[in-house]
């Protein structure tokens, strides 16, 4: 039973100072949590499990389409580009327009994105789909994050952020074995089929539940042209590290692409400074506790996802096990992301999230380390226990700092915070197996020995890769720990500067 289950609607009253009338309220919206909770941890859950699940369907695609691996792979690409710079474009909208509206809108966009990935004849339309699925679906975590962040109270959130996360992580675990036995059982269309229908079914569930009235801004005003410099800026810097994991960081379109990114990042950076109603506050920029959370969140997703992806090769190419067995090594890392993830939200509540997240943080610092050191080339279940020191760690990252992030934002600008934090998340989810899977590829043709001096086994590329990840998880640590507190004044109030 979810958390915040209840028999009552519970009345959460938002005013607007510059709309008070005397006598009156403006702003009231009744939300029926019990309700709204369920809708939006199962829209996160299908995003997640959407994404996940195509991967395993790459190769009928591919061979049924007659194309390479290579153009095979724009069918996860493409989607990734636009997921991640889609979501701090809704986080915006969120701030500027109705959580509704917004939420509907992006649902709308990943059904017909679903069903024209269905319908598609050929390669370049499946892309397409794929694209329009993203645009779609980069709503969902965003807007999710946000409703939570200004629906309930500092005090009750981390406990629904908990359950966010925790669908996160149960769709990325189940998202590759539903679609091993659809494409089996179905074919691939079936999978685009699935989707579709439960896009339909959320959409009319969420113009039930969520709230119209919403937004805490006076007008309608959107800074359209801020909003796609960042995207862009983040869309080409994802583009040059995918590019470089498979034609060299020294090819031009790689290092083209980080220049255009930061081309844009400048242009986006001056625009927010001169124009009136900028995408996003100056002062979001400068604000240290923001800044921490951002990077903890860039820091923990490329570590945890990077290993996940890595373990599977390690277990394949090392260990000679099949991918049954590999998703067995994995299963009670993602396991405990699963069941500790809303615990660690609501512990969070009453504790602040930094204890939190500086213990996640030295969980998951060790548990690399301990891989990196002992775990690569060991048995299977040495690595599923590193595996699950790594979920551990996890969880007791996620949601508090998400609680944290929300609690260092002004409400105002919490849609927009959000996003630009949940885009740097899923940003370092999607950059780092491309840095670590060239950094593998370059440590096994130098043939050099171990980096780590403990480890004595034969796979010393996996355990370099596993020392560098451990390494990233130690720098946030550090960030966090010798970041100075700025916002913790009480239970669900915790947020960390530098």
């Amino acid at each position: 039973m979810l958390p915040y289950s209840c028999t009552v609607h519970v009345r959460i009253v938002f005013v607007n100072e510059s709309e008070k009338v005397p006598g009156t309220e403006r702003g009231r919206v009744d939300v029926p949590v019990r309700l709204l909770l369920p809708v939006i941890v199962s829209a996160v859950f299908i995003i997640v499990m959407n994404g996940s699940m195509v991967n395993v369907a790459l190769p009928t695609i591919g061979e049924e389409f007659g194309v390479s691996e290579g153009q095979a792979g724009w069918v996860i690409s493409g989607y990734l580009l636009v997921f991640a710079v889609g979501i701090p474009l809704y986080g915006r909208l969120a701030d500027v327009y109705s959580l509704r509206k917004a939420f509907s809108v992006g649902l709308v966009g990943f059904a017909a994105g679903s069903l024209l990935c269905a319908l598609a004849p050929n390669l370049p339309v499946i892309v397409a789909g794929r694209v329009l699925q993203a645009a779609g679906g980069a709503a969902i975590p965003a807007l999710s994050s946000t409703s939570v962040a200004k629906l309930l109270s500092p005090g009750q959130r981390g406990g629904a952020l908990g359950l966010i996360v925790s669908s996160v992580g149960v769709g990325g675990a189940v998202g590759p074995v539903v679609g091993g036995v659809v494409v089996q059982l179905a074919g691939w269309h079936t999978l685009f089929y699935g989707t579709f229908f439960l896009g339909l079914i959320l959409l009319s569930a969420s113009l039930r539940v969520l709230p119209d009235a919403f937004s805490d801004k006076t007008d309608s005003s959107f800074d359209l042209p801020g909003g796609v410099l960042l995207a862009l800026a983040a869309g080409f810097f994802l583009f040059g590290v995918t590019e470089g994991q498979v034609r060299g960081f020294y090819s031009p379109l790689s290092w083209g692409s980080f220049v255009t990114a930061a081309l844009a990042a400048a242009a986006f950076a001056r625009r927010i400074t001169t124009t009136p109603e900028p995408f996003v506050s100056p002062r979001l920029l400068r604000n240290g506790a923001y800044l921490t959370c951002a990077a903890v969140g860039f820091l923990g997703m490329l570590a945890n996802l990077t290993s996940i992806i890595f373990v599977p090769l390690l277990l394949a190419d090392v260990n000679g096990l099949g991918p049954g067995a590999a998703g067995l090594a994995l299963a009670p890392g993602a396991v405990a992301v699963a069941l500790l993830s809303p615990l660690a939200g609501r512990f969070s509540d009453r504790v602040g999230s930094r204890p939190l997240i500086l213990a996640g943080l030295a969980t998951m610092t060790l548990s690399l380390l301990a891989l990196s050191a002992f775990g690569v080339g060991a048995s299977a279940l040495f690595v599923a226990a590193g595996m699950l020191g790594v979920g551990v760690g996890f969880a007791g990252i996620t949601s508090p700092n998400t609680n944290a992030t929300a609690a260092t934002l002004p409400r105002d600008e919490v849609g927009v915070g959000l996003g630009i934090y949940q885009m740097l998340f899923f940003l370092g989810g999607g950059c780092g197996p491309a840095l670590l899977g060239a950094f593998l590829a370059a440590r096994r043709e130098s043939g050099a020995g171990a980096l780590n001096p403990f480890y004595t086994l034969n796979a010393t590329a996996f355990s370099d890769a596993f020392l560098l990840l451990s390494l990233c998880s130690l720098v946030a640590l550090l960030v966090v720990s010798y970041g100075r507190s700025t916002a913790d004044k009480g239970p669900g109030a915790s947020g960390f500067g530098l």
